[in-house]
């Protein structure tokens, strides 16, 4: 019998505490963190993903973060490869894999045995999406996807349009949706995995999503994205992310300034209510509501895995 490897994963939306725990169960139990977010692989975005800093790190190694340019795709295929060989390279010198992010899709890709299917691909079809979306916006597409498979469409971004892209060419390629094929995948799980979900008071959480907002513009968010606007940074899959799609309209001149960042806020708190609802329906987590004493609950999750 093949011995799986032990890993952690934590999981949950957007502003919930998940570095604060992580850098806490890696201190515990000799860890080193690997990032679960699709975004903050790309260097020069750091204000407007919420890259931990070094200073946050503490001491905890930390793996695939900066991996990757502006101008570079990355897929969940690649990330799958990469974790793989990181969670090997980990376990080999006795330490603990930790994943932490919120991009589920990526995580739930390297726990199970997931296949990725080169089916339902068409340039015609795709084509003509593309050509659908710059004549009547991307959220024209994100609306169908939402019709035709509202449970893919939770887990995508509606600024993310290479993603509803693809989804929407899978269906209409195969007559099946993305979240046919992936009931059809075999959940076999490669590794002793423990799931551990982070989760809040949703009004308490679009309260700290608003204030880390204000915190980035206060760090020079606008100033990140201004840098990478003026280097001719432009339909690259790095800058859909939340936070840089809207000012990049207000530096296109479309929004004002105080527009651009009502919809980072409106934006982020979505995402945030997508983010709960895949995990929750997606993987099989051990859920910590930290709401109120989170420093008590961090010690609750440290408890619950010494007895795993």
């Amino acid at each position: 019998m093949v011995k799986r490897n032990k890993v952690i994963a934590i999981v949950g939306p957007t502003a919930v505490g998940k570095t604060a725990a992580s850098i806490a169960i890696a201190k515990r139990y000799n860890g080193e963190v690997i990032n679960g977010d699709s975004m903050q692989v790309y260097k020069r975005l750091d204000i407007g993903t919420a890259k931990i800093t070094h200073e946050e790190m503490d001491g905890v190694p930390h793996h695939l973060f900066d991996i990757k340019s502006p101008e570079e795709m990355f897929s969940a295929a690649e990330y799958q490869q990469l974790v793989r060989e990181k969670i090997e390279d980990i376990t080999d010198r006795d330490k603990l894999p930790i994943i932490v992010g919120g991009t589920g899709l990526y995580i739930q890709s390297v726990l199970y045995d997931y296949h990725f299917s080169s089916e339902g691909k068409d340039a015609a079809v795709r084509t003509s999406l593309e050509k659908r979306a710059d004549k009547n916006g991307i959220m024209t597409l994100y609306d169908e996807l939402m019709e035709i498979d509202p449970i893919s469409a939770e887990g995508i971004h509606p600024n993310n349009g290479r993603r509803v892209i693809r989804a929407l060419e899978v269906f209409y390629t195969t007559g099946k949706t993305p979240s046919d094929w992936q009931r059809a995948q075999v959940r076999e799980s490669l590794y002793k995995e423990q799931i551990i979900g982070l989760t809040m008071d949703r009004d308490l959480l679009y309260t700290r999503i608003n204030f880390r907002v204000d915190r980035m513009i206060e760090k020079g968010l606008i100033e990140e994205v201004k840098n990478l606007y003026d280097s001719g940074l432009r339909n690259a899959q790095s800058i859909q992310a939340i936070g840089y799609k809207e000012l990049y309209q207000y530096f296109d001149g479309i929004i004002t300034l105080e527009q651009a960042i009502e919809q980072l806020k409106q934006n982020s708190r979505r995402y945030a209510k997508r983010q709960l609802t895949w995990f929750r329906n997606k993987m099989q987590a051990e859920w910590f509501d930290m709401s109120i004493k989170p420093d008590e609950k961090k010690e609750s999750i440290l408890t619950f895995l010494a007895g795993k």
